[in-house]
């Protein structure tokens, strides 16, 4: 088995980012951990993360007061998954982080 791990930036100051973790068998992807963080209060807090824990692939949008949504996502191609993760947080990580805000306000 072999890890890939590497990050990215969202945005011009360096304080959005995604987080990959990918795990591949003989050139397949077989586990992955895609999360987008911002760096809020002098910390990187995760606020959105695509997995496959517990045997399906979903996401987990997480809140300031430790609530977590799960949502099942229907594919089962990892390849796929890993590029659905990473083409949606590049297209939603400001909605996503507004929304953190939010809840982080009440």
């Amino acid at each position: 088995m072999k890890e890939i791990s590497y990050q990215y930036f969202l945005d011009i100051y360096g304080l959005d980012k995604t987080r990959v973790e990918i795990i591949t068998k003989q050139g397949k992807v077989v586990d992955m951990v895609i999360q987008y963080e911002s760096f809020l209060n002098h910390k990187w807090i995760p606020i959105i993360r695509y997995d496959c824990a517990h045997g399906f692939f979903h996401k987990d949008v997480l809140y300031p007061d430790g609530e977590k949504e799960k949502h099942p996502i229907t594919i089962t191609n990892m390849e796929d998954a890993v590029n659905y993760a990473n083409d949606d947080i590049k297209k939603r990580w400001m909605f996503y982080k507004e929304k953190y805000l939010n809840k982080l306000k009440k």
